[in-house]
C-alpha cells in the first residue's frame, strides 16, 4: 500500500483509537465507582483488568500490524486495541501508586494517575497522526512533477 493510502486511514483510525481509550477509561471507572468489589475470578484466580487489558491488546495489536488495509475487520481491530491500552494503562498506575485494594482504585492518585496516563496515550495516537497525515501530504506534493 502507498503511503498516500495509508495516510488518508491514520485519521479514521486515530479516531477510533482515542474514542476507545476514552470510552473505556470512563467506563470501567464508572462501573467500578458503582460496584467497588466486582472482582473478576477465574479458577480461584483474581483477574484484574491490566491483564484483560494487555491480552486485548496482544489479540488486536498483531492483526493490526499485519494488515494495513482498512477494513472492517482492522477498525474493530483498532476499537479493542484501544480498550485494552485503556484498561492496561488504567490498573498499570493503580498498581503502582496504590495497596493493590478495591477501595485503592477510588483513591484520587489512582483515578488521576489513570487519566493522565490514558490522556497522554490519546495526545501520543493524535501527534503520530498528525506527524504521519503531513509527511503523506507532502509525499504527494513531491509525487507530483512540474509540467
Amino acid at each position: 500500500m502507498d503511503s498516500a493510502a495509508g495516510g488518508a486511514q491514520t485519521p479514521h483510525r486515530a479516531r477510533l483509537l482515542v474514542a476507545s481509550m476514552l470510552c473505556t477509561f470512563v467506563v470501567i471507572r464508572v462501573m467500578m465507582g458503582i460496584s467497588p468489589d466486582a472482582d473478576f475470578n477465574l479458577a480461584g484466580y483474581n483477574i484484574h483488568h491490566l491483564y484483560t487489558g494487555l491480552l486485548l491488546v496482544v489479540g488486536s495489536g498483531v492483526p493490526l500490524i499485519l494488515w494495513s488495509h482498512r477494513s472492517r475487520a482492522t477498525d474493530l481491530a483498532c476499537l479493542i486495541f484501544g480498550c485494552g491500552l485503556s484498561l492496561a494503562l488504567d490498573e498499570w498506575v493503580y498498581l503502582i501508586v496504590t495497596d493493590g485494594s478495591n477501595d485503592a482504585y477510588l483513591l484520587p492518585i489512582s483515578f488521576w494517575g489513570g487519566a493522565f496516563l490514558v490522556s497522554m496515550a490519546c495526545l501520543y495516537t493524535a501527534a503520530l497522526a498528525n506527524l504521519r497525515r503531513g509527511r503523506s501530504r507532502s509525499a504527494r506534493g513531491s509525487d507530483e512533477t512540474p509540467a
